[in-house]
């Protein structure tokens, strides 16, 4: 992931700030939950396309 890209990009919902999981291939809100894949190195930045996080999965990333 280019790390230019990493620093434009924020979550559309909120506007936060995203972490970005090498090992899981997707950027994470940490405020809204929700991690967004990265599909063939393209972050898709829908809200229908993330995925739900657990609060567990959120501190793992503090």
């Amino acid at each position: 992931m280019d790390a230019r890209l990493l620093d434009i990009l924020v979550c559309p919902i909120c506007k936060g700030p995203l972490d970005y999981r090498k090992d899981k291939q997707d950027l994470v809100c940490k405020a809204d939950r929700l991690a967004f894949p990265i599909r063939d190195g393209i972050p898709v930045m829908l809200e229908d396309e993330a995925q739900q996080l657990s609060a567990e999965e959120v501190d793992a990333l503090r």
